[in-house]
């Protein structure tokens, strides 16, 4: 069973910095693409970052130059370092794991971050 557990998230001030970390477990991940998408309230989900299986990252325009992916392959982990945060990238971030081979993805709990004065 694919678990993805986050840490970090939190209120920050406008121009911040946060880190957010996840652990995945159950399965080797080694066909996965690993990342974060985000869901701001009335709005749909959409990715944030992710790491490809390969190793190419992908970033949402809005976030490139601010947000860094990075994925440990050996501890299973992925963590996103957020710089220059402002409001409008409060929202759940949520954990994603998503197998090239079988296309299912799962999902983490989610973790809040607000940026706010």
């Amino acid at each position: 069973q694919v678990q993805l557990v986050e840490s970090g998230g939190g209120l920050v001030q406008p121009g911040g910095s946060l880190r957010l970390s996840c652990a995945a477990s159950g399965d080797s991940f080694s066909m996965y693409n690993l990342g974060w998408y985000r869901q701001a309230p009335g709005k749909e989900r959409e990715m944030v970052a992710v790491v490809t299986y390969g190793g190419p990252k992908l970033y949402e325009k809005t976030v490139e130059g601010r947000f860094t992916v990075n994925r440990d392959k050996a501890e299973n982990t992925v963590s996103l370092q957020m710089n220059s945060l402002k409001p409008e990238d409060t929202a759940v971030y949520y954990c994603n794991a998503r197998s090239v081979k079988t296309l299912r993805e799962f999902w983490g709990q989610g973790t809040q971050v607000t940026v706010s004065s």
